[in-house]
């Protein structure tokens, strides 16, 4: 896969200090593996389900990943772009259990340092790559990847339209667009904090009306639209335990995003929805 600068790294370091602000915490790697250590795990023998708490942050979890590779009918060899990424828990999932080579662009230096860390003890760095980037400018070459995935990563993004615009310009014809994400429900406004924003200058979400139609503006055509809400809901219902990565990296903030969070799913706030795309 092609990594051409498309932009500076001194343009990438100023797009990220938002990100870094709210996102990033220090010694990330050592909290992890103390965490799951506290836990009981073997740390000196991760697997990619060892670590599913712990590096899977977005609705759902490790199902969730699986569930939207399914749809997307990934298999091996399949050059994935994993855009806002994070840790690395779902391109982890694709290259071991999809056979897929994917890199993972994200703005948060300490969630890069962590994933590429935890991708080499677990020896897939000739799988999964680590790249720190903003989701606006990827640092990536034109028609470079078959598949572009996001997994609740464009919650803080107010701009979809350039968001998918530059996806649609890193696949090549006939890749496919793989996403999930949290849209504007029904039932009004959303209650705040989230696990993204504690409050509404930095949470851009839409209704997935609207959200379809920047899809497809941006030149591609739905394969599959799927309301997930349901089953998301069942898996954040359950018990946080302490080593997954919602405590870990939330601590003390995380009950009342917790609360909000029952709240937004209760009144129909906010939906959540896993889709495939097709570039033209």
């Amino acid at each position: 896969m092609g990594l051409g600068a498309r932009r500076g790294p001194g343009y990438l370091r100023g797009m990220s200090r938002t990100a870094d602000a709210y996102w990033g915490r220090d010694g990330l790697e050592r909290a992890i593996l103390d965490a799951l250590a506290a836990a009981g795990h073997d740390v000196g023998a991760l697997t990619i389900d060892v670590l599913a708490p712990a590096d899977q942050f977005h609705g759902g979890g490790k199902p969730a990943t699986q569930r939207l590779a399914r749809l997307a009918g990934l298999g091996p060899g399949s050059r994935v772009l994993d855009v806002g990424g994070g840790l690395g828990g779902p391109a982890r999932t694709l290259a071991v259990e999809f056979g897929c080579r994917v890199t993972v662009v994200d703005p948060t230096a300490s969630y890069v340092g962590a994933g590429r860390a935890l991708t080499a003890r677990l020896g897939l760095g000739d799988r999964v790559t680590h790249v720190e980037g903003d989701a606006l400018a990827l640092p990536v070459e034109d028609e470079s990847v078959d598949l572009v995935w996001t997994q609740n990563s464009g919650m803080n993004i107010a701009d979809k339209e350039r968001l998918y615009a530059g996806f649609a310009r890193v696949l090549r014809p006939g890749g496919r667009l793989a996403l999930q994400e949290p849209m504007a429900g029904p039932g009004g406004p959303v209650v705040f904090p989230v696990m993204w924003a504690r409050d509404a200058a930095t949470s851009f979400l839409r209704p997935p009306a609207d959200m379809r139609r920047a899809i497809e503006g941006a030149g591609f055509k739905a394969r599959a639209w799927e309301d997930v809400t349901t089953e998301l809901a069942a898996s954040a219902a359950a018990e946080v335990p302490a080593h997954s990565i919602q405590r870990i990296i939330m601590g003390d903030a995380l009950e009342p995003i917790l609360r909000a969070g029952q709240q937004n799913r209760e009144e129909q706030r906010i939906v959540n929805v896993q889709a495939v795309f097709e570039r033209g």
